[in-house]
Order: structure tokens, then C-alpha cells, then sequence
């Protein structure tokens, strides 16, 4: 809660001690938020030669036409060099850019600067990627691959499958409230504080409130199985049609009515459009993504010429998923926890600090994976 230190909380990076850097594109044209504009960027740049090709990539120290890099764990981008590329776009997947903004990168390890093949290879439907984003409301959580650029990832299973959680040793029988480490992410989000720290508590009727504020607000971030919906009455709507291309953004609070041009839905509640994320208000962001005028002639300018419709959902269910979240805050900051258990109390039982093996990526490969050129590495 406001006002409320816990000097002796241990640090998520003691609890979760495996993490990765954020990935680093090196160039924004491979991510769009549809994916139809990324075949059509791809087709652009094998169908340029030479300096128009290369000019179109956009090179860097770490990646140009002629470097060799190998395939991304378990995706099928190709592994020869750029200059001589041909055929169809790697099939694009979703990723989580910024929190709360979900697009489409195309998955080629030819295209990404530091594309981190640790993280991808224990990517999966059971996996959650926790993203370090101090002073946030809520630390981003997916089970997207995530592109955001805040903080440290820090997966929550160390291999695939949902198998060796990333957690120190011994924790989760030290806590004695769960074995689950779903339960334990759950209540990092709602008990972490803005500085990263995790007060941890010996309460189990604490434990078990923190739980299930913690794993509504992890359904509500990773948006999976049913969709949020607000109460009857309280649903947005679209209440005049959004103009092919929307120009400006602009909120009303006495209506609670947001205005994309002509266009307006409501009724959006002001914890909304208040949302904020490193100061940076999330809906502004999210629309500024879709509607900024790229440059004249890069692969950016391909984009759709009017608003699609899947926006238009897409916007909708995010209104959705602010409001909810923001009915959550209170609860979370209210959350004072007691009867702590501190970081002395972890270093004495040899919970803390972790091994050194648990910081490091497991070794999760049973299989070939290609290398530059189609010869494959066994890692």
C-alpha cells in the first residue's frame, strides 16, 4: 500500500533468479500490428536487389544482408543469408510490444538484432513471461513472446512443458502455503512493490487473498480462455462509426465517451483512459502505434490503408481489460502484508541466495536445431 516500505522483502530477481535481457529488434519494420502487413513487407524486401535491398532492411552492426544466424527455436524462418532470400514470409506470430499492446513480429532470427533464442526455446502455451517494469501498476505478465522493453524477463518455468519453475530452490516448501508456482506468480503481482521487492508473508488467510487477487489479475493480462467483460450497462460500445482513418484521439469524462475522429465509443470509465505505464498513458500509446505516419518508402510505410475492423475489437476488449484492472488497484495497494518472512530468514534457511546454476538457461534441447546456411548445431 501507499506509504508502506518492506526493507527486509527479498528482490523478484532473488525469487525468480533466471532472467534474460529484452529482446532488441534492431529495425521496426518486422513488427506491425497486423500480419498482413508483414507478408507484404517481407514480399517488398525479396522482391528488391541489391542496395534497394538493402536499403529496405536497414542494417546494423549486429545484422545486414550477409550475416549468418541460424533458425529461431521453433520457428521455420530460413537460415540463408538475406542477400540471397526468396519465397514466402515466415508465418507471423503474436507478441506482447509494450504492456497492454499486442501485434505480429515475423519470427526469422535473420531479422532481429538480439532475438534472445533462450526465451523462445522455452516458449510454449504453459509458459508466463514476467516482465521487470519498475514504478508500473502492474508488472506485464504474457504468455505472448514478449518484445517489451523495461526490464528483464523473467520466464516462470525454466524448461518446456511447464516444467523446473524459475524459482529459488526450496522456495515454495519454505512459503508451505502451494506447490503450484502459478500460486506464487499470482501473488508477485499482487503483492510486488514498484521498487521489485516481494513481501512475502507466513499468513496462510493473507496468502490465499493475495492469490486470488493475483491470479485475476494474471487472467486479466494474459487475456486467455473467456473473455473480460464489464457488467451490463458498462460494456463499450462503438456508438458512431470510426472514420477510415482516425486522426486524433481525444477522451470526454463527463460522457465517458472516447472520440477517435468522428468516430466515438462509450461508455469508457475513466480508470481507462487514466491507465498509465511509466507515465506514458496506455490507449494514447496504443492508438499513436497504429495511426503515426511512418517514413515515405520504408518497409513501415506498408501498412493498411484503413482502419480494420480487427482494431476496432482488439481496442474494445483493451478498454475492457483497463477498466477491470483498474477496479483492481485498490485491492492491491490495500494489500498490507504481515507476519513477514524476510530476506535474513531466506539467507538462514540457504534458500537465499539461489545457486548459481539456477541463473543460468537450463538445458532444454533433445533435438537438432538448424544453423546458418541449413547445417544444423546440436546446442
Amino acid at each position: 500500500m501507499p506509504g508502506v516500505t518492506y526493507d527486509d522483502a527479498p528482490l523478484l530477481a532473488d525469487l525468480m533468479p533466471w532472467s534474460v535481457a529484452p529482446p532488441r529488434l534492431g529495425r521496426a519494420w518486422p513488427v506491425a500490428p497486423d500480419p498482413a502487413s508483414l507478408k507484404a513487407r517481407w514480399a517488398a524486401l525479396v522482391k528488391a536487389e541489391g542496395a534497394d535491398r538493402e536499403a529496405l532492411f536497414g542494417p546494423t552492426r549486429s545484422r545486414t544482408l550477409h550475416t549468418p544466424v541460424g533458425q529461431l527455436p521453433g520457428q521455420r524462418g530460413g537460415t540463408e543469408k538475406l542477400v540471397r532470400a526468396s519465397g514466402p514470409c515466415p508465418e507471423p506470430v503474436r507478441v506482447l510490444c509494450a504492456p497492454f499492446d499486442e501485434q505480429w513480429l515475423i519470427p526469422d532470427h535473420r531479422l532481429i538484432d538480439a532475438a534472445r533464442p533462450e526465451l523462445w526455446r522455452v516458449a510454449d502455451g504453459h509458459q508466463v513471461f514476467l516482465v521487470e517494469t519498475p514504478d508500473s501498476p502492474f508488472l506485464p505478465a504474457t504468455s505472448l513472446f514478449p518484445l517489451v522493453r523495461t526490464g528483464r524477463v523473467r520466464p516462470l518455468y525454466r524448461r518446456p512443458g511447464a516444467t523446473e519453475p524459475n524459482l529459488a530452490p526450496g522456495l515454495l516448501a519454505a512459503l508451505g502455503h502451494t506447490s503450484d508456482p502459478l500460486d506464487f506468480l499470482a501473488w508477485t503481482l499482487a503483492a510486488a512493490r514498484p521498487d521489485l521487492t516481494v513481501p512475502l508473508t507466513r499468513d496462510p488467510e493473507l496468502w490465499s487473498r493475495g492469490v486470488r487477487l493475483g491470479h485475476r489479475i494474471l487472467w486479466l493480462l494474459r487475456r486467455d480462455g473467456d473473455r473480460p467483460r464489464l457488467p451490463g450497462g458498462r460494456r463499450p460500445y462503438v456508438r458512431a462509426p470510426l472514420p477510415a482513418r482516425p486522426a486524433a484521439l481525444r477522451y470526454d469524462p463527463e460522457e465517458e465517451t472516447l472520440h477517435l475522429g468522428e468516430g466515438r465509443i462509450s461508455p469508457v470509465p475513466a480508470g481507462a483512459w487514466d491507465f498509465e505505464v511509466q507515465g506514458v498513458r496506455v490507449l494514447e500509446q496504443w492508438f499513436t502505434t497504429r495511426t503515426a505516419g511512418p517514413e515515405p518508402g520504408t518497409l513501415e510505410a506498408i501498412r493498411p490503408t484503413t482502419w480494420p475492423q480487427t482494431w476496432t475489437s482488439e481496442l474494445l476488449e483493451l478498454i475492457t481489460v483497463l477498466a477491470l484492472l483498474a477496479e483492481l488497484r485498490p485491492q492491491r495497494e490495500e494489500l498490507k502484508v504481515t507476519d513477514r518472512i524476510t530476506t535474513a530468514e531466506l539467507r538462514a534457511a540457504g534458500i537465499l541466495p539461489a545457486p548459481p546454476a539456477a541463473r543460468r538457461p537450463a538445458s532444454v534441447l533433445d533435438h537438432q536445431e538448424e544453423g546458418p546456411e541449413g547445417q544444423f548445431t546440436l546446442l
